[in-house]
């Protein structure tokens, strides 16, 4: 069931979102691009919600880029990587959409970018693994206008 438009740039194996997106081509998605550009293909606050599942660390970002043949840069290793990600996911939800966000720390997509966060769940994997963070934030302002209200 899904409640509107709903995107996922890094959806693996997922189905959850109306329009999916991962590199590895043996997963059943509606396109095989890099996220940015995947991103990039929808109009500015057209989406209800992201689903923001991205590789969580410089080597599983290179491991999954040499995997699937695409050049690892200096570009696609620094921080800016995930900004300019972020950035687009900004950019395409709609005031009040969501972001759903999914790493090994809580800054989801961000104040600066217009987002506020309204929920966090810690997913624990037991034993030696990282837990994972889970944030839901509410896109809050779009171009100067009034805050979300809850």
């Amino acid at each position: 069931m899904h409640f509107g438009l709903w995107v996922d740039p890094f959806a693996g194996e997922s189905r959850l979102a109306t329009i999916t997106n991962d590199l590895n081509p043996d997963f059943d998605t509606n396109f095989h691009l890099d996220a940015i550009k995947f991103l990039q293909r929808f109009d500015s606050s057209s989406a209800d919600g992201v689903l923001y599942d991205p590789p969580y660390s410089v080597r599983q970002v290179s491991e999954c880029y040499k995997r699937f043949g695409y050049k690892v840069t200096q570009e696609t290793t620094r921080a800016d990587w995930w900004t300019a990600i972020k950035k687009e996911v900004a950019r395409i939800v709609k005031p009040r959409g969501k972001a759903i966000s999914f790493g090994w720390n809580s800054g989801g997509i961000g104040r600066k970018l217009g987002f506020e966060i309204v929920r966090i769940l810690l997913v624990p994997h037991g034993g030696i693994h990282n837990d994972t963070i889970v944030t839901v934030e509410v896109k809050t302002v779009e171009k100067g206008r009034t805050k979300y209200q809850k």
